[in-house]
């Protein structure tokens, strides 16, 4: 507890800077991977953040130094050209964009681990702690380091909000943005820019081998809480520099922690609560819908059934036996009793000498299963030309998820028809 009283006052000027930093570059990440993630191209931070360490590993050769400015400028470089290489093979040649970032992956991945183990044992002694390219150091993010980063971090921000209408549009329709005259080419040029930028600075607090992660994860979590673009980039802002906050916390009560793995961590396990429990994305969320959907379909495919059998001896009131209603149609015996109790419940069925029947509403409620079943079937048969005895099973599909708007419509179209295409009667 004392721990935790003492990293959340920020009375140490080193946890303030850390938090700030780590915040900042984790939230930027994830404001500027949101695009990424809608373009579908979460696999290009992959391939920028391993292809940056060459352009890092220069940078240093060339200054000598390990000043943030340098090696911001020589990652961003490599970063860049890496994308470029990518975009040309793509659009030249026969190789798929994923071939095409795994070779450029692996070869400026390559080279950097020779540049970077050549300048280890080239005795400068200046180069202490250049390997930390690899694994990130977020405790390293104080003094003029943080000031650089921090500056970035805010460029990220501030020119994804003067541009998000236009990189929202060209996320999901970049022919339709290039028919109202925006810029499309201009554009992309500028989220390649942003990413490749967010990488670099990013790599500062968890390295070159999980900065993906920290740009595609927040996104990808922030996505199942809504469909709104604005408010999943507020989101995935929050999730990252939540994750920030939360490694650098552990790092700061377990000093033997590194920052920048937690981070991915700590994010790795929000995008996971979020895959199970947002609401109606979430997978619990959607399973829960399928069973009302599965229990729905059953359930009126019974009062169906119910309305058959009463145009068959012409009583729809008549008790009727599981057995009669197996023998109508197949249903497993298990969930037909269950959905029968449950028809019970909702009003819909009374039971007599263990018999089922209908109440008035479960033989309205049938009824209208049974009409939009056969207004369906004239449709199809009637305007889609398909041949009557090929309509049924589509039929027996949209039947549950008809409006009445779409019922009203069909009435219309159909001039409230007596007979389907079996010349039944379609019952009003």
């Amino acid at each position: 507890m004392d721990t935790f009283i003492e990293f959340f006052s920020f009375s140490d000027p080193s946890i303030v800077s850390v938090v700030i930093g780590a915040v900042l570059l984790t939230a930027s990440s994830a404001v500027v991977g949101t695009f990424t993630f809608l373009k579908k191209k979460a696999l290009v931070g992959d391939a920028v953040a391993h292809a940056v360490l060459p352009g890092i590993c220069l940078a240093f050769i060339l200054s000598g130094t390990k000043n943030p400015i340098w090696m911001i400028i020589g990652a961003f470089i490599t970063g860049w050209l890496s994308l470029v290489i990518i975009d040309h093979i793509t659009t030249k040649s026969k190789i798929k964009e994923d071939t095409a970032i795994a070779l450029i992956l692996s070869v400026f991945f390559g080279v950097g681990i020779l540049m970077l183990t050549n300048i280890q044992h080239s005795g400068n002694a200046n180069q202490t702690g250049l390997d930390s390219f690899l694994f990130g150091k977020a405790a390293a993010l104080v003094g003029q380091d943080l000031i650089i980063f921090a500056v970035v971090a805010l460029i990220l921000i501030v020119t994804v909000a003067l541009f998000f209408k236009e990189l929202k549009l060209i996320a999901f329709d970049s022919h339709y943005a290039k028919a109202l005259g925006i810029p499309v080419k201009h554009l992309d040029l500028l989220l390649t820019s942003l990413t490749v930028l967010a990488v670099v600075t990013g790599i500062q607090a968890v390295g070159v081998v999980l900065m993906a992660a920290m740009l595609i994860t927040p996104a990808a979590a922030a996505r199942f809480w809504t469909n709104d673009v604005l408010k999943m980039t507020m989101i995935a802002a929050i999730l990252g520099g939540l994750s920030g906050l939360s490694g650098a916390y552990v790092s700061f009560v377990a000093p033997s922690m590194p920052t920048g793995p937690w981070i991915v961590i700590i994010i790795s396990v929000l995008a996971i609560v979020s895959f199970f429990i947002a609401p109606k994305r979430g997978i619990l969320a959607r399973s829960v819908q399928q069973n009302k959907l599965k229990q729905q379909i059953l359930d009126e495919n019974l009062l169906k059934e119910l309305y058959h059998l009463g145009e068959k001896d012409d009583d729809f009131y008549r008790g009727r036996t599981v057995e009669a209603l197996i023998e109508e149609r197949y249903f497993p015996k298990q969930s037909l009793k269950i959905g029968l109790r449950r028809l019970k419940r909702q009003g819909f069925l009374s039971q007599r000498d263990g018999k089922w029947c209908y109440t008035e509403a479960g033989k309205l409620k049938g009824q209208r299963v049974v009409k939009l079943h056969r207004l369906w079937e004239l449709y199809l048969s009637k305007y889609m030309k398909i041949a009557p005895d090929h309509v049924h099973e589509d039929a027996e599909t949209i039947e549950h998820i008809i409006t009445p708007e779409i019922e009203m419509e069909l009435e219309r179209m159909l001039e409230y028809p007596e007979l389907d295409p079996h010349k039944e009667k379609i019952p009003y």
